[in-house]
């Protein structure tokens, strides 16, 4: 290839690539096509400025409840270890498992037949002690024997009378009755067991009514009192039941500066069951006739509290003093009125004089 050769090559090439880079451009001069030249969206509210899509609400008077909430957890109003005062082998057991007892029930029983027997033997030598005795007396009025020898009579009966007592004591401690009302657990033992005080036959538990028993931070111990309503749910439950302090502790805790305190639900029905945890709520003032905005619709910025108000398609923006917060609502003391439309989602994005389309307005309530 010559040099001339070379020159129209090259030259060809250039042509090429330039034709390449204008050739949208050519198009458009000479058909009129716009499809590669961006179009520009359709605004509401002018400036050139889509309008953002957001959520608001009506202000309206509510009552805010000044609360806190912590966990507690359910328990027995009673609960005991059932086990025999006596040593011997389990001769019967009467209840059972998971059944209702009343107090003074018989539940069990040891072996007690060599007691019966020694009663049996004790009780018959009663009669001929008492016979004794009247004779002793009728002798002593006729100035017969003496003060002392009645009164060794005397005695060795009253001796008699208590060796009896001893052994029916003693027979009742091979007896296990209930010590008041509740739901028998599950038994441990069998007959023919042998059972001592160390033996636990079964477990006894008054679960009506139940105590809930919560801890209290130091900021709360002189508002927290005998009488004072709490309000707790349980898990897979959405009924909320109320409960009535009945007693504190008496001192804090000085390793968690805590303070225990319970309170007593009747708990009729047996429904609620010992063990089970308890979101717990206690309310310490309500505020009526407030103006209360969702949490997430005031932001901080540069030191001051901010909202946005719809006003004609834009939102406005003010300055407001906040008073009271919960879990998720704040009170706010002055900045806005009842009856203004607040702007609820997007309050990141938004700012002030910022074009705004309510896509759904929602009913605000204090929590």
């Amino acid at each position: 290839m010559n040099k001339k050769t070379k020159i129209i090559v090259f030259a060809s090439i250039a042509v090429l690539i330039l034709g390449m880079a204008f050739f949208p451009k050519i198009k458009q001069l000479f058909t009129g096509s716009q499809d590669d030249v961006p179009v520009q969206l359709s605004t509401a509210g002018g400036g050139g400025r889509s309008a953002l899509m957001v959520n608001a609400t009506v202000l309206k008077p509510q009552t805010l409840n000044n609360m806190f909430r912590i966990t507690g957890i359910l328990l027995p109003d009673e609960e005991v270890d059932l086990t025999f005062e006596s040593s011997g082998k389990i001769t019967n057991i009467y209840f059972q498992e998971g059944s209702y007892v009343q107090k003074g029930a018989l539940l069990a029983k040891v072996n007690d037949a060599p007691l019966q027997a020694e009663l049996k033997k004790l009780e018959s030598q009663l009669p001929l002690a008492e016979d004794r005795l009247y004779r002793q007396q009728t002798l002593l009025e006729k100035d017969a024997i003496s003060q002392e020898t009645y009164q060794s009579v005397a005695t060795q009966l009253e001796t008699l009378k208590a060796d009896i007592e001893l052994v029916k004591a003693r027979i009742q401690q091979t007896e296990l009755r209930a010590p008041f009302d509740g739901m028998i657990g599950l038994r441990q033992v069998s007959e023919g067991a042998y059972a001592s005080s160390s033996v636990v036959v079964t477990t006894l538990t008054k679960i009506s009514p139940l105590k809930i028993e919560f801890s209290l931070t130091q900021n709360f111990v002189n508002t927290i009192k005998p009488g004072t309503e709490i309000y707790f749910s349980v898990e897979n439950d959405l009924e909320v039941y109320n409960a009535t302090v009945y007693a504190v502790e008496s001192r804090l805790d000085v390793q968690t500066l805590s303070l225990f305190a319970r309170a007593r639900y009747p708990n009729t029905d047996g429904k609620m069951k010992p063990g089970q945890s308890a979101s717990v709520r206690i309310n310490l003032d309500q505020i009526d006739n407030a103006i209360v905005i969702p949490s997430i619709s005031s932001i901080k910025e540069m030191g001051r509290d901010i909202a946005y108000l719809y006003d004609n398609g834009i939102a406005r923006e003010v300055e407001i003093v906040t008073g009271m917060r919960t879990s998720s609502s704040v009170e706010v003391i002055s900045g806005l009125s009842i009856g203004d439309t607040l702007l609820t989602t997007g309050v990141m994005q938004l700012r002030n004089g910022m074009p705004v389309q309510i896509g759904q307005m929602v009913e605000n309530r204090a929590d």
